[in-house]
């Protein structure tokens, strides 16, 4: 961190670049014996992937996001992308978390346990003074490459349909004017 300037003193991984390598557990099932399950970089590989952050469980906006990425999580699917949420919180609090919110209990992709902030760090979306990740959203393609980032600060949400639209243009491979949308022409 500079102090004089209270900004990391490594600046954010962004597109074109490698998705960092991470091995960390993550919360799958509220089934007794099955919560948990471990997860690494190698689990994207040859899928279209959307990693979304969250600063903290048991907080205000932050599960509106997640309970939005589930309930658009067919539409993900139908693009062969997996959603992975990560919070620095640990497998235990997340657990905790789904098991008492309503709008969690069911979700359909892993909660990863960034608690050592490995992840957060390595990708440079650690808020500089509170030390929890910003709402960073990232869309990785097959060969682990950045291909879109978007970050908000803390106490603004996310919008996750823009992450599917952008990942639908990301998809043609063609040149996709402002404001498209899937089925409509490309410039390419």
């Amino acid at each position: 961190m500079n102090s004089a300037t209270n900004t990391p003193s490594r600046g954010m991984v962004g597109i074109g670049q490698q998705f960092p390598e991470f091995a960390m557990p993550g919360v799958v099932s509220l089934e007794k014996g099955k919560e948990f399950k471990n997860f690494s970089n190698k689990d994207m590989k040859s899928k279209w992937s959307v990693v979304f952050f969250w600063p903290l469980d048991f907080t205000f906006v932050c599960p509106t996001e997640i309970a939005e990425f589930n309930k658009e999580l067919k539409n993900f699917n139908d693009r062969d992308a997996q959603v992975y949420g990560v919070s620095c919180d640990s497998q235990f609090v997340h657990l905790a978390w789904r098991n008492n919110h309503a709008d969690l209990k069911n979700l359909g992709f892993p909660m990863l346990a960034d608690n050592k902030k490995d992840l957060s760090e390595a990708l440079g979306v650690l808020h500089p003074t509170e030390k929890v990740p910003l709402r960073a959203t990232y869309i990785v393609d097959p060969d682990g490459i950045i291909r879109w980032v978007s970050v908000n600060d803390l106490n603004v949400g996310r919008n996750v349909k823009e992450v599917i639209r952008t990942l639908d243009a990301l998809q043609t491979d063609e040149l996709c004017p402002c404001n498209w949308e899937k089925g409509k022409a490309t410039l390419g």
